[in-house]
């Protein structure tokens, strides 16, 4: 009882001494008195406003002479200095008495008293907003207590308690480029989003002693542990909605550095990186003063570049995606109008001329000397007239389809892909790979050479390679075309193509532990419309190592096929494109990256990644490759390892989102890369000697690396360059054969097959 009564008249006493000074002070009525609704007499700077906080003064304060005015100091002082010890002394009372107190008095054992520890150890007042300085980002925190916070009855302060609702950035913050300040999939936040958590941060415990500002403490019987209360915000992330982001309360850094960095674009990059962007920007081609492209190769050792010192359309995607996931789409803008207008340029091979919507493999800027001693650049394409084979480039249109459907998703402007000048380019390779000819697949027949693979492999026929790129060209075409009465018919032959051809790879070209048994029990020489061996294939072309090397789990889709012959080597970049363009089923697309990982020693490697396993090799290597001294087994095409490959196997684990590969890849590649000059390509069964005719300081492969190291960091963006499954392209079928009619269509009896 007499602590009690203690206690209530200390508390009473010391409210009543600290609010009504005017009941005892012997000043005159017009004074004002001491406000302790603001910060005490400490003259510091206010965040807020850049003013000295003082005392609140009376404009009659003048009256006063200066002897009064020292008094009511020194006695107002002695009376603040009193009340405050009276009221700390009631707090440790109340924080080391054994007796049962009411759970709100409970609650300010752990609390600052009335806010002052707020006041004095933190910036900003209790409406938890956070202000930055600088103009350039208005970040605004608006939180809410997750547990109840107790208004005091004495003065309006409020506690509050493990803030978790998420920040509110402002919409002037661009958050549009790489360098991502959220990471989705539940990652943890990146370490220079953390310091200005720190020192910005609204919390009300004491940042002198403890950084930690998620511990609370609870003393003296009631929790001796310190208890760590872990916030799960969600931030906003680049392209909308919400993703979770665990905050480390144990690692938070620089949230303005952050900001700053993803105003202005800029991030934090390692050494490796810089390496590389300084790589890239010294392999930029001009041309009239703009920038139009990048070289095959920046070797300054290199004595003969041969056409290595040529802007290839097929080299350049990397760099273009590079450049764009920078923000730096000019270069990538140029690059796509000046190979449009070499689209139209005459062509010709021994007098004959091939179609008109051939794009070129390369170009080289030419300076041409003019009278009086001027000069004038030129560009300078090849079309294969000049290339190792006369090949005709198959791939470079579709690349140049796909990259136009890039710049307008990355950038965001659509009025390139509808200039006129732009629809004729798209409409003229369109029509030269949907001409009608003698083939009976809705595959692209095509030559040995005419791809990425440009040197005799064997791959003459329907190589899966091109069937993946022709089918993402016809799908970025369906988007970008302007719909009118001139278009009407190509857009039908372009939905019409587009359903075929998934079918026929769905059913034809896809092998795993199943299918291979399948084939194994074939029955040859089938003569009926409703044979199950429709290509007539032998089951002793089953390769011996075939038979132990696929997985159970996984399967892939074969090189090629035609009558009589299915080769059943595994091309990486075919098999890639098939799952970033939805050819593949969504079952399919991941078997084929359960068997890269099953076989992660075969097609990774020390380097990724293989372009195709395994090896020709022996008479095999003779007969189709004319014994290609370049071309030696587990060398350059015949089983090389290509790191450009990189960026194209990372944007297909985020589109199945299977990071965790991708990022294995790009560890790897990241070891050896800088280490080794950036090769061309590596040699050996697992990919450990950089390539014997390799060309050093290859430009793809530096634009591949960090193609995927800014896709990894910000794994949104793949969402702009893959495509989902479109199910209307399953369902249209133009065979026009009836189920009760003497043929039968095909597609009914396999209708399971393409929609797993």
């Amino acid at each position: 009882m007499p602590k009690t009564r203690f206690l209530r008249i200390s508390v009473v006493s010391a409210i009543v001494w600290s609010l009504f000074p005017r009941l005892w002070t012997p000043f005159p009525r017009q004074r004002t008195p001491i406000s302790l609704s603001k910060p005490l007499i400490i003259p510091r700077q206010n965040p807020l406003k850049g003013k000295p906080i003082f005392f609140s003064q009376s404009p009659h304060s003048a009256r006063t002479t200066k002897g009064d005015e020292k008094k009511r100091f020194h006695v107002v002082f002695f009376s603040i200095s009193i009340s405050l010890f009276s009221v700390m002394s009631v707090m440790n009372f109340i924080r080391n008495s054994p007796m049962k107190l009411p759970s709100r008095v409970l609650n300010l054992r752990n609390s600052s008293f009335f806010g002052f520890r707020h006041w004095f150890h933190h910036p900003f007042p209790c409406k938890q907003k956070l202000f930055c300085k600088t103009n350039a980002f208005l970040p605004n925190f608006s939180y809410n207590s997750q547990f109840h916070a107790y208004p005091s009855r004495f003065l309006p302060f409020r506690r509050v308690i493990n803030n978790t609702k998420k920040p509110n950035w402002s919409t002037s913050l661009d958050l549009s480029q790489s360098g991502s300040l959220s990471r989705p999939y539940g990652v943890s936040t990146d370490v220079r989003v953390a310091s200005r958590v720190r020192s910005l941060s609204t919390s009300v415990e004491t940042r002198v002693k403890d950084q930690n500002l998620d511990k609370f403490y609870l003393q003296n019987g009631i929790n001796v542990n310190p208890f760590v209360v872990e916030r799960i915000e969600k931030v906003e992330n680049v392209l909308g909605g919400e993703v979770p982001v665990a905050e480390d309360v144990n690692n938070v850094k620089n949230i303005g550095e952050a900001l700053e960095g993803r105003k202005s674009g800029i991030k934090v990059e390692n050494d490796i990186e810089k390496e590389a962007w300084n790589l890239l920007r010294g392999a930029v081609v001009t041309y009239c003063g703009s920038p139009v492209g990048t070289v095959a190769a920046n070797d300054p050792g290199d004595k003969q570049p041969l056409n290595y010192d040529q802007v290839f359309i097929r080299d350049f995607v990397p760099s273009a995606l590079a450049f764009l996931l920078k923000g730096e789409g000019e270069i990538v803008k140029n690059f796509l109008l000046h190979t449009l207008q070499l689209q139209s340029w005459e062509k010709t091979v021994d007098c004959y001329s091939p179609g008109q919507g051939l794009m070129p493999a390369s170009f080289k800027v030419r300076t041409v000397p003019l009278d009086g001693n001027k000069f004038e650049e030129v560009l300078d394409p090849d079309f294969g007239e000049s290339a190792i084979g006369r090949v005709a480039p198959v791939d470079s249109g579709l690349w140049w389809i796909i990259l136009l459907r890039a710049y307008g998703k990355i950038t965001g402007d659509c009025t390139l892909q509808e200039r006129v000048d732009v629809q004729t380019g798209i409409k003229l390779i369109l029509n030269l790979c949907l001409a009608d000819g003698f083939d009976m697949f809705p595959s692209l027949l095509v030559t040995d050479g005419s791809c990425m693979i440009d040197r005799r492999m064997g791959i003459h026929g329907h190589p899966l390679e091109i069937q993946a790129l022709f089918y993402a060209a016809l799908r970025s075409s369906l988007e970008m075309l302007t719909a009118n009465e001139s278009s009407k018919n190509l857009i039908r032959a372009i939905n019409n193509r587009l359903s075929a051809l998934s079918f026929h790879i769905r059913e034809y070209y896809w092998v795993d532990m199943k299918k291979i048994n399948e084939i194994y029990r074939y029955k040859t020489e089938e003569y009926s419309m409703d044979a199950t061996n429709k290509f007539n294939i032998y089951p002793e072309q089953i390769p011996s190592w075939l038979m132990d090397w696929i997985p159970e789990e996984g399967g892939y889709l074969i090189g090629n096929l035609q009558p009589a012959h299915m080769d059943f080597r595994f091309f990486t970049l075919g098999n890639l494109w098939s799952i970033v363009s939805s050819l593949g089923t969504p079952k399919q697309n991941e078997a084929i990256l359960n068997l890269i990982e099953a076989k992660w020693g075969d097609i990774v490697g020390h380097m990724p990644l293989k372009i195709l396993y395994p090896a020709v090799e022996n008479e095999e290597w003779r007969i189709i490759t004319g014994s290609d001294p370049k071309n030696t087994p587990w060398s350059y095409h015949n089983g090389g390892s290509w790191p450009t490959l990189l960026w194209q196997f990372t944007l297909a684990c985020i589109k199945m989102r299977r990071l965790e590969l991708a990022e294995k890849a790009v560890a790897l590649a990241e070891k050896r890369l800088s280490i080794d000059h950036w090769p061309e390509y590596y040699d050996t069964r697992n990919g450990q000697f950089i390539g014997k005719q390799s060309r050093l300081y290859q430009t793809w492969s530096i634009a591949g690396f960090l193609t995927s190291k800014m896709m990894l960091e910000n794994p949104e963006t793949g969402s702009l360059l893959f495509w989902d499954e479109d199910y209307n392209l399953l369902e249209i079928c133009v065979c026009g054969l009836s189920k009760s009619g003497r043929k039968k269509c095909s597609r009914g009896a396999a209708r399971s097959q393409i929609l797993i």
